[in-house]
């Protein structure tokens, strides 16, 4: 099993209020699947907001590690470095 690996996530200011009105949240994950399973059990609102109900990240959210989008990498299998940093994008519009 992959040892987990200290990362920070950036919480967009639209989904703050589902934890706690956190910028930034710290865990320790292998992986950007892993990480969404560690929201999910610390801050189900914000993993809701992201994730639908089959734990797919949602069309209209974009998930980054570091400066790379996941679907560019492995997707949800991309594996997470020390000191790796998740931004959490939901898509904007307007008219």
């Amino acid at each position: 099993m992959a040892t987990s690996t200290p990362i920070t996530i950036h919480v967009p200011r639209e989904l703050r209020s589902s934890c706690e009105g956190a910028k930034t949240l710290s865990l320790s994950a292998p992986s950007v699947r892993a990480v969404l399973e560690e929201l999910e059990q610390r801050h189900p609102a914000l993993y809701r907001s992201v994730c639908d109900e089959t734990g797919s990240v949602r069309r209209h959210v974009n998930v980054f590690v570091n400066s790379a989008h996941m679907r560019e990498r492995q997707g949800l299998d991309t594996a997470l470095e020390p000191d790796d940093v998740i931004t959490i994008l939901p898509a904007v519009s307007g008219g």
